[in-house]
């Protein structure tokens, strides 16, 4: 949990009066967020023809994506979010805005997409949904393209003799989906795992997971086991460019 009803309701009650940005605050700003954190993440994938934002809310990272890519499609399961996305960037032909059950990719061609992001969105799904996308973006991306998901770790942080939670929940976390589970649904999709880091976000413990794969190319050679890095402080991850560049870039080089 939460369900994807839990979030249909929780998403379609919140007060979006600043479309997401107070989530941006520890960061300065949106701009702060995107230009510090997400976009050193993935520049080695940009821009792309097809891009794929899944769970956009309200636009927050949107504003930005449009600006690196030649098309771009918005899955999300609440339908406040959609039409507010709709609203938003009105008069932008490059991007359509899509509700979607909160597994499913059908609005997107097969082998379509170069790129494909979820942030801060699916750190409230469960593994379930998880592995749904994954499974989806094994037939959607095409060769060589990349995923980058920002997802739950709190899984991982569980007592292994009562199977509570050694940590607080102060954001709506998923308490079951972890690193280890994405290892799993992305080798079991066919897919390469390219990276994963583990970060501290309002809490004492690492209950936050980025994980990068991509869909092989025909006649790829195989690589190793994808690096996970682990950050001291939710703070700390910006100065790891070297680590990015030898991990999660690895897929476009290659």
């Amino acid at each position: 949990m939460p369900s994807r009803e839990q979030n249909i309701a929780n998403w379609s009650q919140y007060d979006w009066h600043d479309r997401g940005d107070a989530w941006s605050t520890g960061f300065g700003s949106s701009s702060m967020l995107w230009f510090r954190t997400i976009l050193p993440r993935i520049f080695f994938f940009l821009p792309a023809r097809n891009v794929l934002e899944i769970a956009p809310g309200f636009g927050r990272v949107t504003a930005f994506l449009l600006e690196h890519c030649e098309r771009y499609t918005g899955v999300d399961i609440t339908p406040k979010c959609v039409e507010a996305c709709r609203e938003r960037f009105l008069g932008v032909t490059k991007a359509e805005f899509v509700r979607n059950d909160g597994l499913s990719l059908d609005c997107v061609g097969d082998g379509s997409l170069d790129f494909a992001i979820s942030w801060d969105s699916l750190v409230h799904a469960e593994p379930a949904v998880l592995e749904a996308y994954v499974r989806g973006l094994s037939a959607k991306l095409s060769p060589g393209g990349t995923a980058f998901l920002h997802h739950s770790n709190l899984g991982a942080l569980r007592d292994p003799a009562t199977g509570e939670l050694s940590v607080a929940n102060p954001h709506w976390r998923d308490a079951n989906m972890s690193a280890d589970l994405m290892r799993g649904f992305v080798g079991d999709a066919g897919l390469v795992l390219d990276a994963q880091e583990l970060v501290q976000w309002g809490a004492p413990a690492a209950i936050d997971c980025f994980s990068w794969f991509h869909r092989p190319r025909v006649g790829e050679a195989p690589l190793p086991d994808a690096d996970t890095l682990v950050h001291p402080s939710f703070e700390a991850e910006i100065g790891h460019s070297a680590w990015l560049w030898s991990n999660a870039g690895r897929a476009r080089r290659s």
